[in-house]
């Protein structure tokens, strides 16, 4: 399948890429000067924490001016919007050129199949799909093995089997 990227969502990743250039790494306050802290996000909440007052010098805080742009929210970094999907029928709603299709994580091997189908027949495309591939390539070889694994024991059970009743046979025919 060739990409369909429209001019307008390349804009809109470009400058969403731009507006998280501008922003800063946001860290835990005082996380540089004590080992103990790590450096991933927490609100200050003391009274005299100079993070929390805003205070010229310190770092900034998260807030909504720090948000990326509004018609960039929610765009896939291949420039689709997703759609979630649950069954074939799903797929048919999906336009092709501005949305790209995700397989929810609950929907078994038989419906991905399907819905795999169903997206190459309309040119959709599907975010997932090697996920979907590497899934059902592992199945197969696990399936193979477990059948292989049952026939082999089936086999040596009809052979215990028989020669048990052979056995038996013989005893028999010995005590006669």
């Amino acid at each position: 399948m060739t990409e369909k990227k429209p001019q307008l969502q390349r804009k809109a990743l470009r400058t969403r890429e731009r507006a998280r250039n501008k922003k800063p790494a946001f860290l835990r306050p005082e996380s540089w000067r004590d080992a103990k802290f790590s450096e991933s996000w927490r609100r200050p909440r003391g009274l005299d924490n100079k993070v929390r007052q805003k205070i010229k010098g310190w770092p900034a805080s998260p807030n909504t001016g720090y948000k990326g742009p509004n018609f960039a929210r929610g765009l896939h970094p291949s420039g689709y919007r997703e759609v979630i999907v649950y069954n074939a029928e799903d797929v048919a709603v999906v336009d092709s050129t501005t949305q790209a299709i995700r397989i929810a994580h609950t929907v078994g091997k038989r419906k991905r199949a399907l819905i795999i189908v169903e997206a190459e027949k309309l040119q959709v495309k599907v975010l997932n799909m090697p996920v979907v591939e590497k899934v059902i390539g592992a199945e197969t070889e696990q399936d193979t093995k477990e059948t292989s694994e049952k026939s082999d024991k089936k086999k040596e059970k009809t052979v215990k089997a028989k020669e048990d009743k052979s056995k038996a046979k013989k005893s028999k025919e010995k005590k006669k």
